[in-house]
């Protein structure tokens, strides 16, 4: 499966953006997930959305940001909410197969950037 994000851009901290991820084929079999990489950082797991429904966001995330699908448009959402400077970082989209150990596909990611 292809993966395209889309959304990132330039925020003020404490605004909001809108990230989304489009698949070329159905998701419904797959786990989602969006992930971020900072500059001179490791990729780290923000949130996960499981084909069971199951749901988990990062601690550093929790409240603020929000993981959807919509399997019938084969896309997944992320809504960030009260950015802060430290969620700058580049976004990826990623899915994985069920009982796979990791993520079998990645999208190109998008960048976010918030200022102070």
């Amino acid at each position: 499966v292809q993966l395209q994000a889309s959304g990132g851009g330039l925020m003020q901290a404490g605004g909001s953006l809108r990230l989304s991820c489009a698949a070329s084929r159905s998701i419904r079999a797959y786990t989602m997930a969006w992930c971020r990489q900072a500059p001179g950082k490791g990729r780290e797991l923000v949130a996960r959305f499981g084909y069971g429904g199951e749901i988990f966001h990062a601690a550093s995330v929790t409240g603020r940001f929000t993981i959807t699908r919509d399997n019938g448009k084969n896309m997944v959402f992320l809504q960030m909410n009260s950015l802060k400077p430290e969620d700058t970082a580049v976004y990826f989209c990623a899915a994985r197969i069920p009982f796979s150990a990791d993520y079998d596909y990645w999208g190109q990611g998008t960048q976010v950037t918030v200022s102070s």
